[in-house]
């Protein structure tokens, strides 16, 4: 690699000094860099831009790498994590290493992990067309359905490729990659799968039933989530989004539609680590 895009969330490296360091020790080797910040609430101050660029640097937590990879999404530029957050599932490298681990991106001592990513379309009630909805971007982690507004149970109708599934009465449901099966499907109780799966993860939010767990799927399923009435039939309100953002109202009647994004992300990893241990030293 010799030419790098720097993504720093200013949250987490508020006085910049750790991106003036890896900056500076780039330039120093011969390499060109960019620069691209984030503001303290996680939105961009600067569109990401890969033309011309080897390889992405993220500074901060796996909030601000989800951003970069949904922004970068298809673009086949491998993005490095540094992680400034706490767990930092998706980061590769930390400040306390980081020539290290820059030497070896220099030297392309490193591997390359392509991640499947998620999609959706939503159907409003009435329309039989199947609008994209430009707001839904390519998901890394996860799509999610849940509520918002009263504490009430909300009921949902999944299809699973145009069959009807299940009547699932919950908080929300969550459709996850491999890489979020450690995000909220991991703490919804759903599986932990190894990243480079090709798989999607059905996992229901606080289900008030006893016979509702995750369900895995393959990766070409088109899972369909029906947002169901509310108490005496009257409309209720949900929220969908990706990776926690690109949020967008849902109601009563509307139908979303997840599969399989055309995209993918690239990852970089260094650790020679297999996922079981690294994911092993996250958690402990």
């Amino acid at each position: 690699m010799k030419s790098f895009l720097i993504v720093t969330n200013k949250c987490k490296d508020n006085d910049l000094k750790l991106t003036e360091r890896i900056s500076s020790y780039l330039m120093s080797k011969g390499a060109t860099v960019k620069t691209a910040m984030r503001n303290v609430e996680g939105r961009q101050d600067d569109r990401v831009d890969t033309e011309g660029i080897d390889g992405i640097i993220v500074l901060g937590g796996d909030g601000s790498f989800l951003q970069v990879a949904r922004e970068c999404a298809g673009s086949g530029v491998p993005i490095l994590g540094v992680n400034l957050g706490a767990i930092g599932f998706l980061a590769e490298a930390y400040p306390d290493n980081i020539e290290s681990s820059l030497d070896r991106l220099l030297t392309d001592d490193y591997e390359v992990s392509n991640r499947m990513m998620l999609t959706a379309s939503i159907n409003e009630k009435g329309n039989d067309t199947g609008v994209i909805n430009a707001n839904i971007t390519p998901a890394l982690n996860d799509i999610t359905v849940t509520r918002c507004g009263s504490l009430q149970i909300m009921k949902f109708n999944i299809y699973v490729n145009d069959r009807f599934l299940c009547e699932l009465r919950a908080d929300g449901v969550i459709l996850a990659t491999p890489t979020g099966s450690t995000g909220y499907n991991m703490s919804a109780g759903g599986p932990i799968v190894e990243p480079q799966a090709d798989i999607i993860v059905l996992t229901p939010i606080c289900a008030h039933t006893l016979n509702i767990r995750s369900i895995v799927l393959s990766p070409d399923d088109e899972v369909t989530v029906e947002i169901g009435p509310g108490r005496a039939g009257a409309s209720i309100e949900v929220e969908a989004s990706a990776d926690g953002c690109d949020k967008v109202k849902l109601h009563t009647g509307d139908k979303i539609t997840i599969s399989r994004s055309g995209s993918t992300s690239s990852v970089i990893k260094l650790s020679k680590d297999n996922f079981l241990q690294t994911l092993n030293k996250k958690l402990e």
